[in-house]
């Protein structure tokens, strides 16, 4: 397939924007992008675009996605398994059904790949997916998993286990637990590795599923998602990353606006949103669509997230809209849905921008894509054309 006589915004490093330009789709990979005067490239499966804006696939760099069904209570819930604190061995994967109609919803608002997570009822809970939004079943619909480990801090595991009278209620024992979990796993991971080194001196540890699942923090291979809505449990959460040596990404980070100079130094990755809810609990009582902006104006990495269903996913442009209406430049809010999203999360080397190598998911507009007006008139996913008003 081929792509014609359409305005690319790449996303790339550079911002490129190729004002007349052509990209080659083979085997759902981008092979060619650039200006149409040097398009040699010759194939049957040509579709003019005629000037329209193609910009990659929106990222939601932190949902609930097909864990909590549309329009169906308990018999769709599959994201707290609160009858545990500490679940780091659940698979998001096992939970997800892509036959939730708000897949069809994601794809007609040009969101193409989502981070869909456990929730945040567990100190740790589990293990967080990147996954492509068209297909019926998830294992063909994977970018990467597991992508990341969930932890929350903070009032939704206070609340939840305060209510079944058990331990933790506090952000100190919170906070224990995971430094008892991530001490024994630590433990575990490094008498493994003694054993694999020599196993005529040293014994495999017993297998334990909770302290596997947690090992590939440590090696570093993903990051630890921490839920966290107030400064001090931002902190809390730098400070478990820093004494585990593990990698962290903040997500919500409401108060993230108050703390920017302290975050600036932190090199971490923020997770900003919804920004388009209400101060339902006290720790959102500093929530405000103006923090995106504050934190990507100050150089700290910012993806825009819906924290779908809280908001519908299909809004996930609309919320980069209020961000740019409250400070945020409007090349940074389309880079937060986009490239850095995929950046912060780890899969930039698959999506994110319009670039030889990567996934083919492109959105295709007439017009701004964060103006409320316009909507997608076609998408792109692994090269197929998954919804077309072209």
């Amino acid at each position: 397939m081929k792509l014609i006589n359409a305005k690319i915004h790449t996303m790339d490093d550079n911002d490129t924007v190729i004002k007349n330009g052509y990209i080659v789709i083979s085997e759902g990979k981008i092979t060619e992008v650039g200006e149409m005067e040097n398009n040699t490239n010759n194939t049957d499966d040509v579709i003019d675009i005629q000037g329209l804006n193609i910009y990659p696939g929106f990222i939601d760099a932190h949902t609930h996605l097909g864990i909590f069904g549309d329009s169906v209570d308990f018999e769709g819930a599959d994201g707290n398994e609160d009858t545990d604190p500490i679940t780091p061995q659940l698979r998001v994967t096992d939970g997800i059904n892509p036959l939730d109609g708000y897949f069809q919803e994601a794809v007609r608002g040009g969101v193409t790949t989502v981070m869909v997570s456990p929730g945040s009822t567990n100190p740790i809970a589990g293990q967080i997916a990147a996954v492509k939004t068209y297909g019926k079943r998830i294992d063909h619909m994977i970018i990467k998993d597991p992508a990341a480990i969930k932890f929350a801090l903070g009032e939704n595991p206070k609340s939840t286990y305060n209510d079944k009278g058990q331990s933790p209620i506090t952000r100190m024992a919170i906070a224990s637990l995971i430094r008892e979990t991530l001490t024994k796993a630590k433990k575990y991971y490094s008498d493994k590795m003694l054993f694999l080194q020599n196993n005529s001196k040293y014994d495999m540890p017993e297998y334990d599923a909770k302290y596997e699942a947690l090992i590939p923090l440590f090696k570093k291979e993903i990051p630890a998602h921490f839920h966290a809505h107030r400064a001090d449990d931002i902190f809390t959460a730098l400070r478990l990353a820093e004494e585990f040596d593990i990698n962290a990404v903040i997500v919500h980070a409401t108060d993230g606006h108050l703390i920017y100079e302290e975050l600036k130094d932190e090199c971490v990755g923020i997770l900003s949103g919804p920004i388009l809810t209400d101060r339902s609990k006290p720790e959102l009582k500093n929530l405000t669509p103006a923090s995106p902006g504050i934190l990507s104006k100050n150089d700290i990495p910012t993806a825009i997230i819906t924290d779908h269903p809280e908001i519908p996913i299909q809004y996930l442009p609309l919320c980069a809209a209020v961000a740019v209406r409250e400070g945020m430049h409007e090349s940074a809010a389309l880079k937060s849905i986009t490239i850095n999203a995929a950046k912060i999360c780890g899969i930039a080397d698959r999506v994110g921008s319009v670039e030889n190598g990567k996934d083919a998911d492109l959105v295709i507009f007439n017009g701004e894509p964060l103006d409320i007006k316009n909507k997608p008139v076609s998408v792109i996913i692994n090269g197929k054309i998954v919804y077309d008003f072209l």
